[in-house]
């Protein structure tokens, strides 16, 4: 069964409905541009949404929710929904400020078959007009999609919940985050100390929502501690399991490796789809990873915010040592060419200006450790422009930087959906 909306808008930003499956031409109030103008600049959207209405169908996975905790059926729904998306296996993870719409729709451009948006508070999410707007838009070749919110309360959980579920695959519950903040917000990893109420959320969505649920994890330093975590989402009715084989406590993802034996047990010991989180640089890992986790998919972050274009088999030199064996032409891409690109989706998919600022830094890193005065320049800008950005990129190529993307002089094998193809 589907829903069909008068209007779909080419990018949807949710405003506050009592009905989350109507929709319709969506653009700032007036009183919430007032209140914007008093947030620091980067708080800014770059420029105003263009809206496109269209006759777009919103694919809703619906049915009776309390199916999911009935046994068998809930495990053969779970594997039907997975296998009705395509089985996506390259996968962009959730990432706070970075997995917002033109970066997802760059890096599906460049391979990506499913992804995360970033973390969003489900309190500020149900009373914030302003934070809806600003901090979930969808566009309709934004799926499979993942809507991920961390909360601790399962009322308000579902309240948040209810307002994306007709636009997006999965509602995601954030049980990973290590950082301080969570632990301040009492949600992500430092809910592993309290399991009676994540089962509660689990269960709460699980229960009431349309949609699949789906939980993002960490490992716990016991594996058995692990497995039987896993077990119990999937019996309160976790749909879909993300793995990061890190403890709270590891969050240097680039000095402590991720376990994937530990994934592995995971894998073993559910019945649902697996998903499996950590050490994704480049393709040559996503084929190891799958190997060694027999998981239903991987996760990148913090490699394809350096490199978007990863799951083409592109590569930065970083991991390319001697870069021998290496075709540099490789298409004759480079991280300024994404930066142009990924600005273009700005332009077509208004966000803050605080999340485009962050991008241009990761992808451009080490070309500002060749010119630092540029990167001085750009850090200088309190007031950033889409011409100021895209001069940032000529200037570079003025000055002679051109770091380039690598790719093999053999085609990496392409991880297909279907499995892993030569």
């Amino acid at each position: 069964m589907r829903l069909k909306p008068s209007s779909f808008p080419t990018t949807l930003s949710l405003f506050t409905k009592t009905n989350p499956s109507l929709t319709s031409p969506l653009s700032p109030t007036a009183s919430s541009m007032a209140t914007a103008a008093a947030f620091d600049d980067d708080d800014r959207i770059c420029s105003e949404p263009t809206q496109h209405p269209d006759q777009n169908q919103v694919d809703c996975y619906l049915g009776n929710p309390s199916g999911y905790l009935n046994g068998e059926c809930r495990i053969e729904r779970a594997w039907a929904h997975w296998k009705k998306l395509g089985q996506p296996k390259l996968i962009v993870a959730p990432m706070v400020d970075n997995s917002e719409l033109p970066f997802r729709m760059l890096c599906r451009k460049y391979g990506a078959e499913a992804a995360y948006t970033p973390m969003l508070h489900s309190r500020i999410f149900t009373e914030t007009e302003k934070y809806r707007c600003q901090e979930f838009t969808t566009c309709k070749e934004d799926r499979p999609l993942f809507v991920q919110f961390c909360a601790n309360d399962p009322d308000t959980l579902l309240e948040a919940a209810r307002r994306v579920e007709p636009y997006c695959d999965y509602v995601d519950i954030n049980l990973g985050c290590p950082q301080r903040i969570a632990r301040r917000g009492n949600y992500g990893a430092f809910l592993m100390d309290n399991l009676p109420l994540i089962k509660s959320l689990v269960e709460k969505l699980a229960l009431n929502l349309n949609v699949p649920v789906s939980c993002k994890i960490r490992i716990f330093p016991n594996l058995q501690d692990t497995i039987n975590y896993a077990k119990m989402l999937e019996d309160a009715g976790c749909s879909l399991l993300a793995v990061h084989g890190r403890t709270r406590d590891e969050k240097d993802g680039k000095k402590i490796r991720a376990n994937w034996s530990a994934i592995r047990a995971v894998k073993n010991a559910v019945r649902i789809p697996v998903l499996a989180n950590g050490n994704i640089r480049h393709m040559d890992d996503v084929a190891s990873c799958l190997e060694e986790t027999g998981a239903d998919g991987v996760l990148s972050a913090e490699s394809l915010l350096e490199n978007p274009a990863l799951f083409s088999g592109f590569q930065t030199a970083e991991w390319v040592p001697g870069c021998e064996g290496r075709n540099e032409e490789g298409g004759k891409l480079d991280q300024a060419d994404l930066v142009v690109e990924y600005l273009k989706l700005c332009e077509k998919y208004p966000v803050p200006w605080r999340m485009i600022r962050s991008h241009v830094h990761k992808l451009l890193g080490e070309w500002f450790r060749v010119q630092p005065c540029v990167r001085e320049d750009l850090n200088s800008q309190s007031i950033l422009t889409f011409e100021f950005l895209y001069g940032l990129v000529t200037r570079l190529r003025e000055l002679g930087v051109r770091i380039p993307l690598y790719t093999k002089d053999t085609p990496v094998g392409k991880i297909y959906a279907n499995g892993i193809g030569a």
